[in-house]
């Protein structure tokens, strides 16, 4: 997207006279950063791209200079503007130098901006100056471009009529007269730069557009018969817009002559002290020499919406034509120079589509020919001394990096990890070593990459190869220390398909010996008396060894006997096998690189069960699918507070009473195995002392262990293999080892653990489903018909224990540590948790809390805890759960005439059958307690609400889900009423008016009207009524965006498409259907204020900050477009910029 850049870049590289005074400036390293220098860093560009054997160079360093970051230099741009802006900051780089005037010297002309009076002719003038001509491609309201260049430049000083009501005003005559407007060139510069206006707009479509038209352009421009030979300025150069004017007024470089004798002659002779007849001699002369030859044509390919810029640059050295596009550089013919002329094929309408892509034109540069001033390119031996001592600085940089490639080109680089041997963590960084480098050599650089020096001595680690997916140790490099890597790695790749460990040991251990075809095994000890399950350990094994040879390993390795030992192969998640055939093979038994064991070896009766019905079974089946859940609980306030020790005090008289049965208000699991008798009746003691152990805490700033299947994008428990790669730390480890203590079911209410008596298919296929809410109107509901409790508890343990957060995070919420069973139903997890929240699950929510910080409500009360995953952080809150046919909607305030006319108030719950004013009904107390708002029913209304926009007005009859369509999260908005309700059916239409005064310049408050039908004339009555105007002289439009519709005061008058010709509402271009539209009115007799320039000025600011504020903002452009700035000081945060 830099290709204007580059284009523009190329032709002043190209350009002789420019090139050479770029290299006779010379830079003081003591007055300024080069890098922020943009002459300097041309300089340097413009010496690389004529010395440096590179392919191409890159342009980072210019683009640095002029201040841009690499989103700012990647921003599509208009060539021509850039070359104005880049003109300005080098002559703000040149001030006080020799090349101060190096631009105005090369690229300004100078033109007369004259009007003259056609009664006495009078003439007032202005001197402006120009760095470029913009030639018009096809004038405003012509069916026809112009053919030529030449055509355009006499378009361009055509004189135009200004009568009528446009006349000007003479001061000699002091009235308004016809009078000539015009434009004379007095001065045309060394480089005459052509604009050839390609874009326009299309005020049909209010799309930029780019016209294709066919212009052509000669090799040689003879510019004599456009030089005003009458008049004479001295030649000094500055860039000006030659297209702006002001009728009637003189400035300081204004003149006014009187030419009442010429007789309507449209040209004006200036009196001056030398004689008429030399100065027009001089001019002549000069006309006489102004031929132009071509040398530089940037040409522009695709559309407006954007294209690619290149340039055809005519070389002086050899008068032959190149292509620079980019980086490629060809030779081109003068055929190919006349494919930029334009034209499309096929017949078009007034205007190109904006889309209409073709390639032709858009700037073109010519050079004066002068044998006296024309310039050849310096040659190297004919340097300044500056550049020469330039050529060589960038000479030795540009080895500097060939060196440094070729060491990037033998250099080895791969992943390196290591467990580090204090804080065992795995750490990961890049080993980086030469090719030639020994292996011992890559240990000590490894060692201080790892910066192990203070964990572990040097002569204690080795490097390993190492797979890093399967968590492998694939080999050691026993006696290869003096060995290469290059060697050892198999050569410098881009990538390698495995990685190194740095291994430590401790000073009194040996290294093991890995040796390639073994397989790594994760040993697991099962201790069935403790309900543990203990940390794996790494044991290497053959593919042909049997499960007898394979156990008397183990034994070597846990010191426990292998004769009765059992060993269970996971070889993926939740598939569990028992290896009990004693000659079977270990690649039989589908062993692979990596792999993970459970060993049991105590002499029990659990060793008699078929296994599926084994302790030792549903101790494993438990360990796949617990995980670790970090839960929030809410802050308590009073009221809750009381709600819940009634509730503690039912739970526990349901306790003492024996009676399984619970009601609608506490939890209900079948075939759950109850805690003792003993627990029972202390349940309430200890979980208030649980309560009481729970420390407030932050939510914000928690830290744990983060995984990847935690994310929003990939949130679904693992499935693998060896579910223990994925994490240092498994849940189940953690669990089951949490100070070596047993896990029992007679802890009381904090800790339950339920099983199935033998492994149940009942959710096998079953799908996972995401927690959010949108897929769905409506939940599943926590009771069935009769009231019972559906939460059925299969597969169940619980276990929860306070944990202390990280300092720094919010006061006043208190965490929990949960391990759960995640086959148990989201219902029967919220009723688990009721002990702890201290109310019924149904008076709870539960909301999920991903990677980025977003909250969801889980609220599928029948899908089970699957798609969750280790470490997943849940809030709790209170709020009453939803049942069956209920939704969520979140009540929003609309206040029309206010700043923010969107406040959010509530969420509250509504039903499937209820009527709106039942719905405004239970809103009330809410309202009362919550927002402070003192209302009754009959004083405020529910309407629709998109987005932002009002929309229908909801009838206190209206039914949801019959007349209302209502879906999960949705939103409404709340009206309060001044007087009684006016909507009474659903044939009326409310609208809201505002009205537009352009003899104050400002814009009423809203008002509503209740229309009966869609009729325009009973809107135009309605207003009528309403403002006092009288109906005929009421013009109305229909406002533009999202409520509340903003628009700048200085635009409402002229923008808005006022009166539109229709009858009724309903129709284009109108549209209005629905209650909620906005409609400005205004009196057409009432006349616009006129604003002084001050006014204006200050009124605009005022506007612009005005719609900052509220976000609206009014324009016809698709694409947002982006000011080309060049910060002088390279910082884009200060004032001094030029654009």
């Amino acid at each position: 997207m830099t290709c204007y850049l580059n284009s523009l870049l190329q032709t002043l590289y190209m350009t002789p006279e420019f090139r050479n005074a770029l290299y006779r400036w010379e830079f003081e390293d003591s007055e300024e950063d080069p890098v922020t220098s943009i002459p300097y860093q041309l300089q340097r560009l413009f010496v690389l791209l004529q010395t440096s054997k590179k392919r191409a160079i890159e342009t980072t360093d210019v683009t640095r200079s002029f201040g841009w970051d690499s989103s700012e230099a990647w921003q599509q741009h208009d060539v021509q503007e850039l070359c104005r802006v880049m003109f300005d900051a080098l002559e703000q780089k040149w001030k006080q130098t020799e090349q101060a005037d190096l631009i105005n010297q090369l690229y300004q002309g100078k033109l007369k901006d004259y009007v003259r009076c056609l009664e006495c002719g009078y003439e007032s003038w202005r001197i402006d100056t120009y760095l470029d001509i913009p030639l018009v491609i096809r004038p405003y309201g012509a069916n026809q471009a112009f053919a030529s260049v030449e055509e355009a430049l006499h378009a361009f000083i055509q004189p135009e009529i200004l009568d009528g009501a446009n006349q000007y005003f003479c001061e000699r005559c002091k009235k308004k007269c016809d009078a000539r407007k015009g434009l004379r060139f007095l001065h045309f510069p060394y480089l005459l730069t052509l604009q050839l206006k390609r874009f326009d707009f299309d005020y049909t479509t209010m799309h930029r557009i780019k016209l294709n038209d066919r212009m052509t352009f000669p090799e040689e421009l003879d510019m004599g018969s456009f030089i005003d030979i009458e008049d004479e300025s001295p030649q000094t150069e500055s860039c000006t817009d030659s297209g702006a004017e002001n009728e009637g007024s003189c400035h300081s470089d204004q003149m006014s002559n009187d030419f009442s004798n010429d007789d309507g002659i449209d040209e004006g002779i200036c009196l001056e002290n030398n004689s008429a007849a030399e100065r027009i001699s001089k001019v002549v002369s000069e006309k006489n020499s102004l031929l132009y030859e071509l040398f530089s044509v940037m040409v522009h390919s695709g559309s407006a919406a954007g294209g690619h810029y290149y340039a055809c640059i005519k070389s002086f050295s050899d008068d032959q034509w190149y292509s620079f596009n980019d980086q490629h550089v060809s030779k081109i013919t003068h055929e190919d120079i006349k494919k930029t002329y334009g034209g499309s094929s096929g017949s078009r309408g007034y205007y190109s589509s904006a889309f209409a892509s073709s390639t032709n034109a858009y700037m073109l540069i010519y050079r004066l020919k002068d044998t006296t001033r024309n310039a050849k390119f310096l040659e190297v031996n004919e340097y300044p001394e500056h550049i020469k001592q330039l050529v060589e600085k960038e000479k030795e940089l540009e080895e500097q990096e060939k060196r440094q490639r070729e060491i990037e080109r033998n250099t080895c680089k791969i992943k390196l990890f290591c467990m580090h041997p204090v804080k065992q963590i795995m750490m990961e960084n890049k080993l980086e070593v030469h090719k030639d480098k020994t292996l011992k050599e890559a240990v000590e650089l490894a060692y201080k990459i790892m910066d192990l020096e203070e964990a572990v001595p040097l002569n204690c680690c080795r490097l390993v190869k190492y797979d890093e997916f399967h968590d492998y140790l694939e080999r050691s490099y026993e006696g290869e220390d003096d060995t290469a890597m290059g060697i050892l790695l198999g050569g410098v790749k881009s990538t390698y398909m495995f990685d190194l460990l740095l291994e430590t040991r401790q000073p009194d251990q040996s290294f093991q010996c890995y040796k390639p075809g073994e397989v790594m095994v994760k040993v697991h000890v099962v201790d069935l008396k403790q309900d543990t399950v203990a940390p794996p350990i790494s044991v290497r094994a053959y593919l042909n060894q049997t499960v007898t040879e394979f156990k008397y390993l183990i034994s070597k390795a846990v010191h426990l006997p292998a004769e009765t030992m059992r060993v269970v192969l996971e070889r993926c998640y939740n598939d569990l096998r028992l290896l009990n055939v004693a000659n079977k093979t270990l690649k039989a038994e589908g062993f692979f690189r990596s792999n993970k064991v459970f060993i049991e070896s105590s002499d029990s009766q659990d060793r008699q069960l078929p296994f599926t019905d084994s302790q030792l079974w549903k101790l494993l089946d438990r360990h796949a699918n617990t995980i670790r859940l970090y839960v929030s609980l809410p802050e308590q306030s009073p009221g809750l507070l009381f709600r819940r020790t009634i509730f503690q005090k039912q739970q526990q008289q349901e306790g003492d009473n024996g009676d399984s049965s619970r009601s609608t208000e506490a939890s209900d699991f079948e075939n759950i195995e109850s805690p003792s008798n003993e627990a029972d009746s202390s349940a309430s003691t200890e979980n208030q002392e649980l309560e009481n152990q729970i420390q407030v805490s932050d939510t914000d700033n928690f830290q744990s262990e983060e995984r990847s299947d935690s994310d929003l994008n990939n949130d679904r428990s693992t499935s693998s293999v060896d579910s223990d790669i994925l994490s240092s730390s498994h849940s189940s480890d953690t669990l089951c080892n949490v100070d070596n203590a047993a896990i029992s079911l007679a802890n009381g209410l904090d800790s339950h653990s339920i099983t199935s008596s033998r492994r149940s298919k009942a959710n096998e296929g079953k799908k996972e489903t995401w927690d959010t809410a949108e897929e769905d109107s409506g939940t599943d509901s926590e009771y069935d018909e009769s009231g019972k409790s559906r939460a059925e508890a299969q597969f169940m343990y619980f276990k929860a224990e306070p944990y202390i957060a990280e300092e720094g995070s919010g006061e006043g919420q208190k965490w929990l540590l949960i391990h759960v069973d995640k086959r148990i139903t989201l219902s029967a997890f919220k009723q688990l948790l009721e002990p702890f929240v201290g109310v019924p699950s149904s008076q709870f929510k539960v909301f999920r809390i991903y990677a980025s910080s977003q909250e969801f409500e889980s609220v599928r009360l029948n899908e089970t805890l699957s798609s969750f995953s280790d470490d997943n952080k849940i809030t709790i809150r209170f709020g009453r759960a939803l049942k069956k046919g209920e939704y969520r909607v979140k009540v929003y305030q609309l206040l029309v005439n206010d700043p923010e006319p969107c406040k959010f108030l509530i969420d509250s719950v509504f039903a499937k059958g209820m009527t709106v004013r039942q719905s405004k009904e239970e809103l009330l107390p809410q309202l009362r307690e919550q927002c402070g708002l003192n209302l009754t029913v009959d004083r405020y209304r529910l309407r629709k609400k998109t987005w932002k926009n009002p929309g229908t007005v909801f009838l206190d009859y209206h039914v949801y889900e019959e007349d209302i369509n209502i879906s999960s999260n949705w939103e409404v908005f709340l009206e309060i009423l001044e007087e009684a309700e006016k909507m009474k059916s659903m044939s009326q239409l409310a609208v809201l008016s505002r009205r537009w005064r352009p003899s104050e310049m400002k814009l009423d408050p809203f008002q509503e009207i209740v229309l009966e039908s869609s009729s325009v004339d009973e809107l135009k009555e309605k207003l009528s009524a309403l403002s006092g105007i009288i109906s005929e002289n009421i013009e109305f439009a229909k406002g533009r965006g999202t409520f509340p519709c903003e628009i700048s005061i200085l635009e409402i008058h002229q923008d808005l498409d006022w009166n539109p010709k229709v009858s009724t509402l309903n129709v284009w271009p109108l549209y209005i259907c629905d209650d909620g539209a906005v409609i400005f009115y205004r009196d057409k007799t009432e006349e616009m204020v006129e604003l002084t320039e001050d006014q204006r000025n200050e009124l605009m600011k005022k506007e612009s900050s005005r719609l900052q504020k509220t976000g609206h903002r009014v324009t016809y452009s698709p694409r947002k477009e982006k000011a080309l700035k060049i910060y002088l000081d390279g910082a884009p945060n200060k004032d001094l910029t030029q654009d």
